[in-house]
């Protein structure tokens, strides 16, 4: 017996060391994982290599959407919706004082675009990266207005032979729906205050307003005469080159037998005429050819991005920071996720800046429309917080900072935009749309008592009443003033010199630095060293202040994206992908109903700009 008990004692131990080296081996493979996971490995970068920039969708400056759909789109070979332009500003910056990295090679197949500010950040990169004596290459196929804008930076630029550079200017074209909403019986019931605030006519006018008008023409020609200037100086045309490359081009092309190619070469547009191939054989001339691809060598931005970034890291260290905070999208009340500005989320970014001691100055980026007044009160009173804790606030205005991202901007120290930033729209208004005539269509009436004239005057299927209508006017008119005030004093101005200039209207960076509204022209670097001039710092380092995922989120979103690139490994089937697959883009239609149940809420105001090029 004892004997037995002894075998079994020994084959317990033996079991259970067992399953204590198997959970031990468990948990290295976890940690390991999760090391790898939320680390990553760094790039290596060739002893002579081209820092490929190929930017995909849309240039923003902060990400928009779920990280599963990106990497989902991703997976699929779907491309990227959207690019970081910190991404490519810091890694372009790094390359030029890396000795390895001799040519920025520019592939803008994928690239859709970005307002003329945010090109401009790109293209101001660029040219650093050339003024370091390295050259930049830019080719592509179809040169759009935008995609023109940052190949011009190029000392060379290659056009494929069936390719063509299409610049066509400026324009704002809307759709209004006055008719289709009469059809359809919703009266849309609009509070504003601004001659120009031009923000509701799509959904109460069939045209146009003359004020509208004015006011359009006024920045798009602003915006066409900074292009022309920016891009003719980038490649040492004559002034009045692009306009009459633009007005010729139904003549040129026909005369030329279709040849597009040959009357951008002609024009000075271009050096050459290349296929995708041969540019590939002059990179491969230029840095050596990539063995594995049988291309030129290249690291792409995303990947030298780290490199660069860690290399910043490692020199930033115990340096005063500028907090840079981005405002990017509608502004909302409550917490957003980014891509849009949060009255509340937005507002604990400013907060941390305030309580975070090595940042000594602040950096507000703002590239929006603007949207609840309400939301922008609240990030408003942060910035006042943050300048009363005596840290330097510097705005830098991107391609709109209008209406609610004027809002916000009033109270900083100084402000900076770019010439063909649109900004000012400093006006608001309500929108409430009513029914009862649509549920008359099909025989539905509403009737019933309320206990004071105003019970059930808001109700979206009755008329709305005198009541309600003269008491939310008189709130628009308050909001208006409020407005005024908080500019007028941000500006140092009398509410009257404000008013001249407000109404509604909307001004490219050029002319509100005229009026007073912004301080200087420059990029985002002017304004974050001019941050720093007011914080008397010498030596810093800058800093985004983004909400932090924990451990754990990062690792879910490892998890996913993993997930997500098994899935398209093992070929699901499409039914699966489309599940997946939940970023849309929407029609112009769809988004103007879903911008207007936005604004349709009876107990909210808005400063909004429906402005810019469409």
């Amino acid at each position: 017996m004892n004997f037995l008990r002894s075998i079994l004692y020994g084959l317990w131990r033996v079991l259970d060391g067992l399953r204590r080296f198997l959970h031990l081996l468990v948990l290295l493979v976890v940690f390991g994982f999760i090391v790898g996971a939320l680390r990553g490995s760094m790039p290596s970068v060739p002893a002579k290599v081209a820092l490929l920039v190929a930017p995909e969708g849309q240039l923003v400056e902060q990400s928009t959407g779920d990280p599963f759909e990106r990497a989902f789109q991703e997976a699929r070979g779907q491309g990227h919706a959207e690019t970081l332009l910190w991404d490519l500003t810091d890694a372009i910056r790094g390359a030029a004082k890396d000795k390895r990295v001799q040519v920025l090679a520019l592939d803008l197949e994928k690239f859709e675009g970005a307002g003329q500010p945010t090109l401009e950040e790109l293209a101001r990169a660029i040219r650093e990266f050339r003024a370091s004596g390295k050259k930049v290459v830019a080719y592509g196929n179809e040169m759009t207005q935008e995609r023109y804008y940052v190949a011009a930076q190029a000392d060379e630029i290659y056009l494929d032979p069936m390719g063509f550079v299409l610049i066509d200017g400026y324009a704002r074209y809307r759709m209004f729906f006055k008719e289709a909403l009469d059809k359809l019986g919703v009266d849309i019931n609009v509070f504003r205050v601004g001659a120009y605030k031009s923000a509701v006519e799509s959904y109460t006018r069939t045209d146009m307003s003359p004020e509208d008008r004015q006011e359009s023409s006024t920045y798009l020609n602003a915006l066409w005469s900074s292009y022309q200037e920016a891009v003719t100086r980038a490649r040492k045309l004559p002034p009045d080159a692009i306009g009459k490359y633009v007005s010729t081009l139904p003549k040129t092309v026909p005369a030329a037998g279709g040849n597009a190619a040959q009357v951008a070469l002609q024009a000075g547009l271009v050096t050459g005429i290349k296929s995708h191939l041969d540019v590939e054989k002059r990179l491969i001339g230029l840095v050596g050819e990539d063995e594995t691809s049988g291309s030129f060598k290249s690291i792409s931005a995303a990947d030298y991005a780290r490199v660069a970034r860690a290399d910043m890291k490692i020199h930033a260290a115990g340096k005063p920071k500028v907090g840079v905070i981005v405002a990017s999208g509608e502004i909302l009340d409550g917490e957003q996720p980014p891509g849009t500005v949060g009255g509340e989320s937005t507002a604990r970014l400013i907060r941390e800046a305030r309580m975070d001691k090595n940042i000594r100055a602040v950096v507000l980026r703002v590239d929006s429309p603007g949207g609840s007044v309400m939301a922008s009160e609240v990030i408003y009173r942060e910035i006042v917080a943050l300048r009363a804790a005596g840290k330097p606030v510097v705005v830098s205005m991107s391609d709109l900072a209008a209406s609610g991202g004027y809002y916000i901007s009033a109270p900083a120290d100084e402000i900076w935009a770019s010439p063909a930033t649109l900004t000012g729209s400093i006006g608001i208004f309500a929108i409430i749309p009513t029914i009862d005539k649509t549920l008359g269509k099909v025989g539905v009436t509403v009737d019933g008592v309320g206990t004071t004239p105003l019970a059930g005057q808001l109700r979206i299927d009755r008329p709305l009443g005198e009541e309600s209508r003269t008491l939310l006017q008189s709130q628009i008119g308050r909001g208006y003033e409020e407005f005024l005030s908080r500019v007028s004093t941000g500006r140092k101005k009398t509410r009257e010199e404000i008013d001249a200039i407000a109404q509604g209207r909307v001004w490219a960076g050029t002319d509100a630095k005229r009026l007073g509204l912004v301080d200087q022209l420059g990029s985002f670097d002017d304004a974050v060293k001019s941050a720093a001039r007011r914080a008397k710092l010498t030596e810093y380092d800058v800093e985004f202040v983004e909400p932090e995922l924990t451990w754990a989120q990062q690792l879910v979103l490892q998890f996913k994206a993993k997930a997500v690139r098994a899935l398209v490994s093992i070929g699901a089937d499409g039914k699966t992908m489309a599940l997946a697959h939940v970023a849309q883009r929407f029609d112009p239609l769809t988004r103007e109903v879903e911008r207007l149940s936005r604004l349709s809420e009876p107990n909210k105001v808005y400063a909004y700009c429906f402005c810019g090029p469409e």
